[in-house]
Formats: C-alpha cells, sequence, structure tokens
C-alpha cells in the first residue's frame, strides 16, 4: 500500500461516498481487495501517512514532510491580496486562533465541534466555509502546520498539535526551495510516466514549482530524467516529453511482452484521470464530473467510474453502493464508441464483480441495457 501511494505522490480525499470514499477505490483500483484496517493503522498507529493538501486534501507520505513543509512554511504568508486577506482575518481573530490551540494543547485531540467561536470578525465568502470561523481557523492552522487530523471517527476530523501526531523518524531537517521542487518534480514525473513541463507542474502539488524549468534542465543534465519522443498514428505530439530515468526498464518491458494488462474502475478523482486535458491527449477520453449537474442534463449519470482496460479507457460505469440492502447498483454502462470494446466485457464484468466483493455487496443489480459486446460476460458473471 505504501508503495502504490509512493508511485502516486498522495491520495485525493473527497466527501462524496455513493460507492465508498474516493481514496479508498483508488486503492483497489490497482491493490484490488485489500482491508480498510490497514490503511487506518498506516495513517493513525504507524503515521506512516498524514492528511494535507497536495493538488486538493490528500493523504500524503511522511517520508515527504519536507515537501509539503514548504506550503506550511509559506502559506499565507504572501503579498497577494488573498494572503493579506487571510492574515488580516486571523489577526483580528487571535482570540480564536489562541483558544483552539490552547484548549487542544491540554485536552488533546478535539473535533471541530468543541470549540466555542469567539470570533472578533466573520470570515465571508462565497463558498461553503462563509462563517463557519472555527472551520476556517482550524483550516489555517492545518495549512500552517500547526495542526494535524489525529484520527476520524464517523468521517468527522479530530485535530491536534503537529508534533503530537508526527513519529520521532519524521525528516524535519529543513531544505531549500529548489531541493524541494527537484524532489517533487520526479515524484510529479514518476507519477504521470511521461509527462511535459506543464504537466508536471500541474501534478501532485501544482502551482508550487517555481524555477521548474531550470530544475528540469539539471535533471536531464545530471541523466535523472531522459527526454522522449511521443507518436500518435505517425505523427509526433509537441513536446519536450520526459520520463524518469528509473522508469525506462518499464519500457523495455512493454516492448518486450513482459506486461499483463487487467481491467480496472477508477474513481472520478483518480491520479490518472485528474488532469482531464492530459487525460483528453493521452487517452482520447473525455471525462467531467456530473455530480452537481441537474439530472435532466446528465450525459452519463452522477458518480461515473472510468473502465480502464490495459492502456484504454474503454467505458464508463454509473454506479452507487447501497449499504443498508448490501446492493451494487448499476444504474448505466456506457461503451466508447471510438475504441475497440470486444474483447473487454470479461474483464469490464471481473472488475464489477471484484468492487461488489471489496464493498461487501451481497448482489449487484444491472441496468435495463448493457452495451451489446459485452451483454454475454455480464449476463454469465451476474
Amino acid at each position: 500500500m505504501l508503495e502504490v501511494i509512493r508511485q502516486l505522490g498522495c491520495l485525493q480525499l473527497d466527501p462524496v461516498s455513493a460507492v465508498t470514499p474516493s481514496h479508498r477505490l483508488v486503492l483497489f483500483s490497482r491493490l484490488g481487495n485489500y482491508q480498510q484496517a490497514d490503511l487506518d493503522r498506516l495513517l493513525w498507529e504507524e503515521r506512516s501517512l498524514f492528511e494535507y493538501w497536495a493538488h486538493a486534501a490528500s493523504i500524503v507520505l511522511t517520508e515527504d514532510y519536507p515537501i509539503h513543509r514548504e506550503l506550511m512554511r509559506q502559506y499565507a504568508r504572501g503579498d497577494t491580496s488573498w494572503s493579506r486577506r487571510v492574515k488580516d482575518w486571523v489577526r483580528e481573530n487571535d482570540a480564536l486562533r489562541r483558544r483552539v490551540l490552547g484548549q487542544i494543547r491540554r485536552n488533546g485531540a478535539q473535533p471541530a465541534g468543541a470549540f466555542d467561536d469567539n470570533s472578533a470578525r466573520a470570515w465571508v465568502s462565497g463558498g461553503w466555509n462563509s462563517g463557519r470561523n472555527v472551520d476556517r481557523m482550524l483550516a489555517y492552522l492545518w495549512l500552517r502546520g500547526d495542526l494535524m487530523v489525529a484520527r476520524r471517527q464517523g468521517g468527522h476530523r479530530w485535530w491536534d498539535l503537529a508534533n503530537r501526531c508526527l513519529p520521532d523518524w519524521t525528516p524535519r531537517q529543513r531544505i531549500s526551495t529548489s531541493s524541494v521542487v527537484r524532489t517533487a518534480a520526479q515524484r510529479s514525473l514518476r507519477a504521470l510516466g511521461i509527462a511535459r513541463p506543464r504537466d508536471i507542474e500541474a501534478h501532485f502539488i501544482p502551482g508550487r514549482y517555481p524555477g521548474l524549468s531550470l530544475i528540469l534542465a539539471r535533471l536531464e543534465r545530471d541523466g535523472v530524467i531522459m527526454p522522449v519522443s511521443l507518436e500518435d498514428r505517425d505523427k509526433r505530439m509537441t513536446g519536450p516529453w520526459y520520463i524518469h530515468s528509473e522508469d525506462v526498464p518499464l519500457l523495455d518491458r512493454i516492448e518486450s511482452g513482459d506486461w499483463r494488462p487487467r481491467t480496472s474502475l477508477l474513481s472520478p478523482f483518480d491520479n490518472l484521470i485528474r488532469d482531464r486535458a492530459r487525460t483528453g491527449l493521452m487517452f482520447g477520453f473525455d471525462f467531467s464530473l456530473e455530480i452537481y449537474v441537474p439530472q435532466a442534463r446528465r450525459r452519463y449519470g452522477y458518480y461515473v467510474l472510468p473502465v480502464l482496460d490495459g492502456d484504454r479507457l474503454v467505458g464508463r460505469i454509473d454506479v452507487a453502493m447501497n449499504r443498508s440492502e448490501k446492493l451494487l447498483d448499476l444504474k448505466a454502462i456506457h461503451a466508447e464508441a471510438d475504441v475497440p470494446i470486444a474483447g473487454a466485457g470479461g474483464g469490464v464484468a471481473q472488475a464489477v464483480a471484484d468492487l461488489a466483493e471489496f464493498l461487501g455487496a451481497r448482489d449487484v443489480s444491472l441496468p435495463s441495457s448493457v452495451p451489446r459486446p459485452w451483454r454475454a460476460a455480464f449476463k454469465a458473471a451476474f
């Protein structure tokens, strides 16, 4: 599990659990059926992982603490209008900040509901956190690195002082900004496989790669990364494109046939498809979330899992888990019109069966229509 997260860099957290929380689906897509207790142990007992901000609120590696510490150092300390606004609000609500820290210091980990709101001025925004002053202060202290999520109970976060959450072995050395970028850029590139500078910049910790072009040039000069060409139907795609030198053997394995592709169902927040523009470029797959789209205007469904068959995205399944009835409800199954799908039916049906087992479903309900090339496989499986 740790090795998978090292390859990905982070697991995005998302509150929508129509099937199961996204980070669980991302691990399932790569590991198959695993025990949630193992992930909980890494998070809350061994502390090999912690919750912090990568490209979004995420589970990240404790061994990557120096990378994330850079944001902790820089958060809301710049001179942008937004930074000034946050600093002004925190300064006016210093009594709330001191109350939160003091209460946690005295009493240990606390949920947000344990704090009284003694703010002097309400936080105002057009988003969900407007007026939620305690939550806003906790988020500020979290991003600053003063607090961490110590555990979760019923989906609620319990906050504690960061120095009480981090294990003794946490790498706490201060490294230069350029060293942070050098390390993070390599993690981003390895997570992507091959990438252009713009892809690296948009992945893992997007927007936090100052001086990236110079650092990539140095990495190439040092032989750490290598330039590659990428062709699509004999047309060279505009680059430059890079691969990490440690991943070159993977290309050799693929070319030699030593690769056994399988079929996986992906979370809509999966790292592979998070960058929608890159997903379209690399896979010819146009994907967007329809969670907040009115039902009548949805094209594919509320919570759609893309279907990855080997190295092709061949379909999408709108699915929901009915926990009370232990039923995995497949509301719709869509096959992509412009990719070969005829041989994928068995793999897709097996991936659905594996997901049902992982979720503890006793039954799977099929929609009224299954794509014709997959009907026999689904009929045999369900």
